[in-house]
């Protein structure tokens, strides 16, 4: 079969939109505490159940599949030294992850305060080991673990790379998932303390993403050099029948949720079926790349890192004005997961398209350069 031009990147963009929405409902999806609603009904916690469970087609490791995807292009069409790729990447990801870090480990103040428990959250504020969790694991909220993830896996691209003269090193994903699912089972059954094993399940995460790794760029060696058109219908339709299976792979840990009241562990094929998700969704929008994409998609794809950084921002806003005003109390969960998402999720855009158009903060999104770079080049030319 003939190659087909390579159609435009639109339907990795809807992919981009599409998972971002994902991982502002799966943060909709709980309680004001990030619960389960354990003290409601079984048949009250149907819906938030099963609005997280939909919306873990997406989630943070999708993002990470996005990005390396991403890594691949660049250093293919590049080729840059390493000292300079990861100069660029610490300089795209780091920076912004500073300001976003202290942004957070403050802002929090404002839900604890009406929620009751702001003397926890200064009394972390004033130990140096929780700054230390913040900026090298990103706990200062419960998103910002991203970031600093990323970046370390950024230094392993040239093991990535491998993929892409030897696609076949993709199904690695399963092994190194494997593998950290296995080591990160042991750690958590020595007992450590919990500071500390923080830090050694951080570093199996890394080593078992650099998976993601392969597979993208696996991924993205196979459509550089062209998918026709019939070949990326059968991919379309396996991925969606592999998706499915995954999904169901996952029910037995929701059904565990959804009796019990609480998230448990991952085990078994409920951990393979969250994980390798990503890899099934991706090769889905993939396989539909020939499709007629409106490129609306392209213009709200750029808003999505913006997205995902501060929506937990508004989740906050929005959790504190229901409970200083007496609400919580009178709301079925699923009014409150519904209510939320529908509030948030535009909140978040319109936020993000803000920030975009302040020149002075756009870079915080990762849509503009900051202040300071600006200053260095009229520095440099003159």
């Amino acid at each position: 079969m003939e190659k087909q031009a390579k159609p435009r990147l639109v339907w990795f963009d809807a992919n981009r939109v599409c998972a971002a929405m994902g991982v502002v409902l799966i943060h909709c999806t709980t309680d004001f505490s990030g619960g389960v609603f354990p003290k409601a009904d079984a048949a009250d916690r149907a819906v938030p159940v099963f609005l997280r469970s939909v919306a873990e087609f997406s989630g943070s490791e999708m993002f990470f599949f996005f990005s390396l995807f991403l890594m691949a292009m660049r250093i293919d069409r590049r080729s840059p030294p390493y000292g300079h790729a990861i100069r660029e990447q610490a300089r795209r990801l780091l920076v912004p992850f500073a300001f976003w870090t202290v942004f957070y480990a403050f802002f929090r103040l404002l839900k604890a305060d009406v929620a009751g428990y702001a003397p926890q959250i200064w009394a972390q504020l004033g130990d140096p080991w929780t700054w230390l969790g913040f900026f090298v694991l990103g706990k200062s909220q419960y998103h910002m673990h991203f970031l600093p993830t990323l970046f370390l896996l950024f230094l392993f691209y040239p093991v990535m790379r491998l993929a892409l003269r030897f696609p076949i090193l993709g199904i690695a994903l399963f092994a190194t998932l494997g593998a950290m699912h296995h080591i990160q089972d042991y750690i958590w059954s020595l007992g450590l303390d919990p500071g500390l094993r923080d830090y050694f399940i951080r570093a199996t995460k890394v080593m078992g993403y650099v998976g993601y790794g392969l597979a993208a760029f696996a991924l993205y060696g196979l459509w550089r050099d062209g998918i026709p058109r019939g070949e990326s219908r059968l991919i379309r339709k396996g991925a969606l029948y592999f998706a499915a299976m995954a999904y169901v792979a996952t029910l037995p840990f929701f059904g565990a949720a959804l009796f019990s009241g609480s998230w448990g562990v991952r085990q078994d094929w409920s951990f393979y079926g969250h994980f390798l998700m990503p890899l099934m969704m991706f090769s889905l929008f993939m396989g539909a790349q020939y499709q007629d994409w409106s490129p609306r998609w392209s213009w709200l794809a750029q808003f999505t890192f913006g997205v995902y950084l501060v929506h937990p921002l508004v989740i906050d806003l929005y959790d504190a004005a229901v409970i200083s005003a007496g609400l919580s109390p009178l709301m079925a969960p699923w009014m409150v997961v519904t209510s939320r998402f529908i509030l948030v999720l535009p909140a978040s855009l319109l936020l993000a398209v803000g920030l975009s158009r302040v020149g002075a903060l756009a870079w915080t999104i990762g849509l503009g350069p900051a202040p300071w770079e600006g200053r260095q080049k009229q520095v440099q030319r003159g």
